[in-house]
């Protein structure tokens, strides 16, 4: 057994999952308390009127080829947010555990340990690289159940430095989870953690659909981790968590043909982020960029509401960071096409 299962809530450990209503293909289903018919205009495969799958498995079996990992190690949700949630819910206790994030970084890692109450530990990023503070993590990791980190982060793109990742799970293994968050990993010359698993068994990594894959509407992410691990998450996930429709449209829009299709975006993409990022630092109204392994840049001006009003006066709006600690004046520009991006320089430059 993965000894990091001794860090999950007994509870959980000892919860019986939801009983959900399971079918046989080759039987005609009369079980589920489902409409017999589909709704008007449903032009689904598998018709909205019935339950899809709780772990939907040629879609399980699509992201492990896709993340090159058994599918064992796989656990599909509502984006990432809902894994987040979920790994919270089932190692921490109210009022008694906590997590380590690395302000600034995501949101959401803060929020999703707040509802359940469980603590917060926060271990600023040093404040002129972005780098990890690994000892004060390390430090902070002994105190906590879960280690969340985003690399590349966001907001400020910056991928973090692999050994000290590794160095954590070597140091934290048994005493907490590594959760390494990799959205952007694919704008990254770094290739995933995955291939670590099977040496960090307190490793647990997280890959979307919603940026490479131009899905963030179909609201799909994967969680990949020890079949420890995703069995015991499997235990509190919501039954029929995907739906059907999505299902469908992401089996259909991860094929040979689109992935070939999003890979050549990306490559779109680091081009423009390239050209954004040199002509934004001839700008005089431009502080710093800085370095990017995603797909946006964050970027310290003089005065950032004057560089935001010169982006809305052109119909775009960029991310204002300003409030952040450590972040003042800096705006998130997300690289779009090459007519937005050289509407944005423009008015910038003009600015």
């Amino acid at each position: 057994m993965n000894p990091v299962l001794a860090l999950a809530r007994p509870d959980i450990l000892e919860l019986q999952p939801y009983q959900h209503a399971k079918w046989d293909p080759s039987l005609e289903r009369l079980h589920a308390n489902e409409m017999p018919w589909r709704a008007q205009g449903d032009n689904t495969q598998a018709g909205l009127n019935r339950y899809p799958e709780p772990q939907p498995r040629a879609l399980v079996e699509r992201m492990a080829r896709l993340y090159d990992v058994p599918a064992a190690n796989v656990l599909v949700g509502r984006g990432s947010d809902e894994a987040i949630d979920l790994l919270v819910r089932a190692f921490c206790r109210a009022g008694a555990d906590s997590v380590v994030i690395t302000p600034p970084t995501v949101g959401f890692y803060k929020v999703a340990a707040r509802i359940p109450g469980a603590g917060v530990i926060e271990v600023p990023l040093l404040r002129d690289s972005f780098a990890l503070d690994t000892p004060a993590v390390l430090e902070a990791g002994r105190c906590a159940k879960i280690v969340f980190l985003c690399s590349p982060n966001n907001p400020t793109g910056n991928l973090l430095d692999e050994a000290a990742l590794l160095g954590l799970c070597r140091e934290l293994a048994e005493r907490a989870l590594v959760c390494v968050d990799e959205a952007y990993i694919e704008f990254a010359a770094r290739t995933s953690l995955t291939a670590r698993l099977a040496e960090f068994p307190n490793l647990v990594v997280l890959r979307t659909l919603s940026k490479a894959y131009a899905l963030a509407g179909a609201r799909l992410g994967t969680l990949i981790a020890s079949e420890e691990i995703v069995s015991l998450l499997k235990r509190i996930i919501p039954p029929y968590a995907i739906p059907a429709s999505t299902v469908e449209q992401v089996l259909a829009l991860t094929e040979t043909p689109q992935r070939a299709i999003a890979a050549a975006r990306i490559r779109t993409l680091l081009e423009e982020r390239e050209t954004a990022r040199q002509r934004l630092a001839r700008m005089p109204c431009v502080v710093r960029v800085h370095p990017s392994d995603a797909n946006f840049l964050l970027v310290q001006f003089r005065d950032a509401r004057q560089a935001l009003e010169a982006g809305k006066l052109v119909g775009l709006l960029v991310r204002d960071f300003s409030s952040t600690p450590g972040l003042a004046n800096c705006l998130r520009i997300s690289i779009g096409t090459p007519e937005q991006n050289e509407r944005l320089l423009a008015a910038l430059e003009r600015a």
